[in-house]
Order: C-alpha cells, then sequence, then structure tokens
C-alpha cells in the first residue's frame, strides 16, 4: 500500500510538471506570434503588456524556458522526485504517530483485567511503531522481563531505521541541485566567452545575454534546493519527535510490564 501511495505521488508530480512545461511552452509560442504580429503592424506595438504586469508564475516559467530546457530539465526533475519522497515519507509520518498516553492506559487495563492476551490485541489494532513496539515485548512476556527489554530495544531499532527511510535520497536532491545549477552555468559561460571570440569583440548584448542564461541556471538549482531542504528539516524534527515519544513510551511500558509480572499469560 505504501509503495503504491508512493507511486501514485510521484506519477502526480511528474503529470504536474509536464503540464507546467507545456503551458510555458504554450506561453513561449504566443508571445513570439504577438512579437511577429507587431513587427508587421507597428501601431499595435503600444499596447503590448510591459513586463511588469505579469505574474510571477508567468515570469517564473519565462526564466526557466529560456534557461534552456537540456540543463533546466534534470533540475525540475530533482524538484518532481525530491517532493514525491517529501510527500511520502510526510504520509508515512504521519500514519506512525500515536497517542502513546491513550494507548499505554488501554494496555495497562487489560492486562490488569484480561491479561497478555488482550494487551496484545489492543496493540494489534493499533497502527504506528509504538503500538508494533509493544506487541513484540508482549509476545516474549512469558520469557522474563530481560529478554522483553532487549526484543524491545532491538525492535526499536528496526523501526527507527525505517523512520529515516528515503531521508538519504532526498539530501541528495538538495545538493544535487545547486550542483546542477553550478554546472549551468560554467557551461553557459564558456559558451558566452566563445561567443565573444567568434564576434571578434566584446559586445554588451552578447555578454549580457550569454550571462543571464548561464546564471538562470543556478537561481533555479538554488530555489530547489532551499524547497527540499525546508521539507526535509521539517521530516527531521518529525521523526525526532516520534522517536522521543517511542523512547518515553518504552519505558513506561517496562515500568507497566514489571507491576503487572503476574498478570493472565
Amino acid at each position: 500500500m505504501k509503495k503504491l501511495v508512493a507511486f501514485l505521488t510521484v506519477a502526480g508530480m511528474l503529470s504536474f510538471g509536464v503540464s507546467n512545461y507545456v503551458a510555458a511552452q504554450s506561453d513561449t509560442t504566443k508571445a513570439a506570434t504577438t512579437t511577429q504580429v507587431s513587427q508587421t503592424t507597428p501601431e499595435v506595438a503600444p499596447e503590448a503588456a510591459p513586463e511588469s504586469n505579469r505574474s510571477f508564475h508567468q515570469m517564473l516559467k519565462s526564466k526557466f524556458i529560456e534557461g534552456g530546457a537540456g540543463w533546466m530539465s534534470p533540475i525540475l526533475l530533482c524538484l518532481i522526485v525530491g517532493l514525491a519522497l517529501v510527500v511520502e515519507r510526510i504520509i508515512y509520518l504521519n500514519l506512525s504517530s500515536t497517542n502513546t498516553t491513550k494507548l499505554l492506559n488501554k494496555v495497562e487495563t487489560a492486562l490488569e483485567s484480561q491479561g497478555v492476551e488482550a494487551a496484545k490485541e489492543i496493540c494489534r489494532n493499533t497502527r504506528g511503531p509504538v503500538a508494533s513496539i509493544f506487541y513484540q515485548g508482549l509476545d516474549r512476556y512469558n520469557e522474563g522481563i530481560e529478554i522483553v527489554e532487549k526484543s524491545v530495544v532491538s525492535y526499536g531499532g528496526v523501526l527507527m531505521a525505517r523512520l529515516n527511510n528515503n531521508l538519504g535520497w532526498i539530501t541528495l536532491f538538495i545538493a544535487l541541485a545547486p550542483m546542477l545549477g553550478f554546472l549551468g552555468t560554467v557551461v553557459g559561460m564558456v559558451a558566452a566567452f566563445d561567443s565573444i571570440e567568434a564576434a571578434g569583440d566584446i559586445s554588451p548584448t552578447v555578454v549580457a545575454g550569454g550571462m543571464k542564461v548561464a546564471l538562470l541556471t543556478t537561481v533555479f538549482g538554488l530555489i530547489v534546493a532551499i524547497i527540499l531542504q525546508v521539507f526535509y528539516n521539517y521530516l527531521i524534527s518529525k521523526v525526532d519527535g516520534i522517536v522521543n515519544s517511542m523512547e518515553d513510551a518504552t519505558i513506561t511500558f517496562m515500568d507497566i510490564l514489571v507491576r503487572n509480572k503476574n498478570a493472565k499469560k
């Protein structure tokens, strides 16, 4: 189920990115057509809308196309895949959150009144890593408190590793996006100097145009890295909160087992 959700998320993000790219290409075509018409009919030239009237979204699409599909596409791919992983982690971590106080009260009540099997049934019907840890401990209740403690610690380490899944890939895209931007900038600068060499003269138009296109890749790469970094820090704080909750709940759970060591098996 989790893999299906992740796949649907990635597909949705890809569709969103492609639709934006197609819309940007359509806007560019319309702008080119308008320019040609204005050149053939000078009297409508004053009606050309100034760029300051365009929305931020339109300017962003225009600058994206100016940067070149060859360099902008990998940066966009980093954003799409990175956001897909972020959405998958947010869903997983939200499903992993548990009201530990309520769960502990239910488990303690079940142990005192009905025994271990009833407490195991409560943990089995509760989602989240905390309930899974409790179930592993209760499943080895007959083997003694020491074995239960070792089982809880070992399984808790496994679940903490699961909470950190895909975070390494997000950090990869955070680092990769600006690196691709810098690479595009360097290549663009080299191309600009080649144009200057071919022209035999330092033309402000050639230099400014080439450098603008080259720097756009770095701008978009940094934007992607900033967006993913914000979400990454949120996910890290979310994981830390769940882990702290797991540790506190586990300590209380062991105290409950010690107080109810004579509960019905």
